[in-house]
């Protein structure tokens, strides 16, 4: 499958593009490409942009697609009519992901824990009320009390 994206081919800490067609199999860093279709400088203050296109509609008729920062550029430049992509994202990538799975990770722990906590609550209350509406047979019959004369009720009767 063709694609039509960005070849990059400044020097160290200056950046400035290729606009290729090349198989999508290839790397971006591979310089295998079939044709040069412009270029693209974002460290000037327009951005100064060189895009023959003609060829880029030519190799889109053939069925090559474009790169989501291609596709950014062109309708920025209004060649096509589309809707931007959000590029952002796909930068992060792996490391945003892994980063937003391991916090899901740990709400899902303390969620675990916070339901953990509330049912062996519940439990607790729940033997707590068994505990105090036991039936009257279960408890054990009280004692009766036997009064045993004093000395001193002794001596106040035989007086």
């Amino acid at each position: 499958m063709l694609i039509i994206r960005l070849q990059r081919v400044g020097r160290k800490n200056d950046p400035s593009f290729r606009v290729v067609v090349t198989d999508s199999a290839n790397s971006s860093k591979s310089g295998k490409f079939l044709e040069i279709l412009g270029s693209y400088n974002p460290r000037k203050t327009a951005a100064k942009t060189i895009l023959n296109i003609e060829r880029i509609q030519y190799w889109m008729s053939k069925g090559a697609k474009l790169s989501d920062t291609m596709n950014n550029l062109l309708v920025a430049k209004k060649i096509i009519t589309a809707e931007k992509i959000n590029v952002a994202s796909k930068k992060l990538g792996k490391k945003l992901t892994a980063t937003i799975e391991a916090k899901k990770a740990t709400d899902k722990k303390s969620e675990d824990a916070k339901k953990a906590e509330a049912e062996a609550k519940a439990k607790a209350e729940e033997e707590a009320k068994a505990e105090t509406e036991k039936p009257a047979e279960e408890v054990a019959p009280e004692t009766p009390v036997v009064e045993t004369p004093t000395e001193e009720t002794i001596t106040a009767e035989t007086a």
